[in-house]
């Protein structure tokens, strides 16, 4: 039976992107007095595949190395080390800081498993991910050979691992938790789970890029960021179907195909997290004018003013409006009421009604409390109100609270100007 008729009669096994286990007697394990007698076993180690023994049963284990100077979409992996060495000349802080890691320090991980949610139901039948030794990448894939194997799985795993730092992509959400729930199964039989740093390249992607695409799953971020094309991948989704045609009939035809995907998640994890080193400390020369302000809020949100008013400076200096509009409060808060004032006034004649409404208000406070000028203050409040009324595309519920705001500083104005 061809694979596509196979993975046609396992589609009844997926209900909402959970796998069901096998019917009970399709698998039974091959014991180690067999070990020549694994079915493919040259197929296999043509892909760089070999048996890892363990407690009389047996995962794989796939190793492949590559050259620093390999291309992953827009960089060589020699970028990464370039990469670090500006972390370790950065003098703030930030989330995904390496500053006092070395390269071989970082641990790019991705798993595979058999459904989209979480819990003991769920089972990674694929634990991947690559680390720098000097001037090669090792990437290595530890892969459950059959349901009830993960004891040598995950002995496979863990008999080596020490590294400082995970880098993952939603891995906080989803990869890692589920090692943990897997690994309570097997935890009298194989070395504890190590403790991680936790670098997750989602939560960076969203803040920069989810307006600029539909979805960040990493394949779109590939594509539009990264510049990397995937040529005959397998769709994650279908990975499940494909695991368990494999455990039945051991071809490992398909499960290659998932086992190159894999691969090729972890890759991007590396260019990934280069790229957005070069982004957050503005190390890129195409970073557009966009990238700029939302690292400055990024540095804002956690705290490092001065990097935040230098990215938002340098965003503003190239005529973002929004830009501007966050840069006079850092202004405000610094007492520079003028200079604040005269971004405001550019945001409040020009900027989309959301910024130009607020920027108003901004000036009415100005005008009021620094400027002592009432008139100006009143006439920016009704002019913060009319743009709020004519702006039919906001939900309603914030122009309602905005306007009730507006109208309780109309009223107190005007009993001021009395």
């Amino acid at each position: 039976m061809s694979l596509k008729n196979k993975l046609s009669r396992l589609k009844p096994h997926i209900a909402r992107g959970k796998m069901d286990s096998l019917p009970e007697g399709e698998v039974s394990l091959i014991p180690a007095n067999q070990k020549k007698e694994i079915p493919f076993l040259s197929v296999w180690e043509k892909e760089g595949v070999q048996p890892y023994y363990f407690d009389d049963n047996f995962c794989l284990v796939r190793e492949v190395h590559y050259p620093i100077t390999h291309q992953h979409g827009r960089y060589s992996f020699k970028a990464f080390l370039e990469a670090m060495s500006h972390w370790q000349a950065f003098s703030g802080s930030h989330p995904l800081s390496a500053k006092g890691f070395k390269p071989s320090d970082l641990f790019f991980f991705d798993t595979e498993t058999t459904g989209l949610g979480g819990g003991a139901g769920n089972t990674i039948f694929l634990l991947g991910y690559a680390f720098f030794r000097q001037d090669k990448i090792i990437l290595k894939q530890h892969i459950l050979y059959e349901p009830g194997s993960e004891v040598p799985l995950y002995q496979s795993f863990l008999e080596n691992i020490n590294y400082t730092t995970l880098v993952t992509y939603n891995g906080k959400a989803f990869d890692w938790p589920q090692v943990k729930t897997r690994h309570t199964l097997v935890r009298e039989h194989v070395p504890r789970l190590p403790q991680f740093g936790h670098f997750d390249l989602f939560h960076a992607s969203r803040r920069l890029w989810k307006d600029r695409m539909k979805s960040v799953k990493l394949s779109n971020v590939e594509k539009e960021i990264l510049k990397f094309e995937r040529d005959g991948d397998i769709p994650g989704f279908l990975a499940p179907i494909i695991y368990f045609d494999f455990v039945e009939r051991k071809d490992p035809e398909g499960l290659l195909g998932v086992i190159k995907h894999n691969e090729h998640d972890i890759l991007s994890l590396i260019t990934l997290y280069t790229h957005l080193t070069f982004q957050i400390l503005q190390k890129d020369p195409g970073q557009t004018t966009v990238e700029k302000r939302l690292i400055g809020k990024w540095f804002h949100y956690i705290g490092e003013e001065e990097t935040a008013v230098a990215a938002l400076k340098e965003a503003a200096d190239e005529q973002d409006l929004p830009a501007k509009h966050d840069l006079a409060f850092h202004l405000k808060r610094a007492g520079q009421y003028e200079e604040a004032g005269k971004l405001w006034l550019e945001v409040s004649e020009s900027g989309e009604r959301p910024i130009q409404k607020e920027a108003c208000i901004e000036l009415a406070k100005l005008y009021e409390h620094q400027f002592k000028e009432l008139k100006k203050a009143l006439d920016y409040t009704s002019l913060a109100l009319a743009i709020n009324d004519a702006e039919i595309n906001e939900p309603l519920k914030p122009r309602l609270r905005f306007k009730k705001d507006a109208e309780k500083r109309k009223a107190r104005l005007q009993r001021k100007g009395k």
